[in-house]
């Protein structure tokens, strides 16, 4: 079985830098850091609001990753306010995008806090899913760790589900309500696979709780990490910091084995 990819999310160098108008941090620099230390990909997110990724770093991200062969490039967003356009631009442009992962977030959000639900969500995600295919993009919906709301989400189309992992993360300190959550995100993890889809996961893991999510959690091919690595990297530098996530998917799969 092959590692879990870990993508990075710069979303937070963004957010840092336009707090400033002299352009440091570096959205790029800081992903060709990650990249350089083994990362296997880079998330954005860019909102209607550019509050942290902006337009313009969604295309030098895009461009950075044109000549790193192999990685992934993974923008997340609404695709009911700017991300399909945003995806038909980077298409136009002749540069990668290989995953784009459907969050239902609301203009002005927080940060994303649920995921889809079907049947509800159902008849109008199915024809932008279509369109982000037909531009050869793979789709992830972001899901609650639900296994009842796996097969609907395959059969509107999608490749993979990213299943939301806050309440794992706030049980983590409390072990039997961790263990619940995980045998939440096991059952919603099973149910994806027999349906067809590929398991993605991602909101607030970090150092301490990702190797238990994915020991405990089967076929995990991608988690998305941002806020609590940018965090980290403040402290241990971005190489350091993308090396001790590996190091903790790298337990992970040898306690599976």
């Amino acid at each position: 079985m092959n590692p879990t990819a870990l993508s990075v999310n710069v979303n937070k160098v963004a957010l840092l830098r336009n707090s400033r108008h002299l352009g440091i941090p570096s959205v790029t620099r800081a992903a060709t850091l990650c990249l350089q230390a083994g990362a296997h990909g880079i998330t954005v997110h860019p909102r209607p609001d550019e509050r942290h990724i902006r337009w313009h770093d969604v295309f030098d991200v895009a461009e950075l990753l044109r000549a790193w062969p192999g990685r992934e490039y993974n923008i997340e967003g609404n695709p009911f306010h700017n991300l399909l356009d945003v995806a038909r631009e980077v298409a136009a442009r002749g540069l990668p995008v290989h995953q784009l992962t459907f969050v239902p977030d609301a203009i002005g959000q927080f940060t994303s806090d649920h995921g889809w639900r079907f049947p509800d969500d159902a008849e109008r995600l199915r024809p932008v899913i279509a369109q982000a295919q037909a531009l050869g993009v793979r789709v992830s919906l972001f899901m609650d760790p639900d296994p009842d709301q796996m097969a609907a989400a395959r059969a509107v189309g999608a490749d993979r589900v990213e299943l939301y992992t806050e309440p794992y993360a706030a049980a983590w300190a409390d072990p039997a309500a961790r263990a619940a959550q995980l045998q939440r995100y096991r059952e919603a993890a099973l149910a994806a696979r027999a349906a067809g889809l590929q398991v993605n996961a991602g909101h607030d893991l970090n150092r301490d709780n990702l190797t238990d999510f994915l020991r405990a959690v089967p076929g995990v091919v991608e988690v998305s990490i941002g806020h609590a690595l940018i965090a980290d990297a403040l402290e241990l530098g971005y190489a350091a910091t993308v090396q001790a996530y590996l190091r903790c998917i790298d337990a992970a799969a040898a306690g599976r084995a």
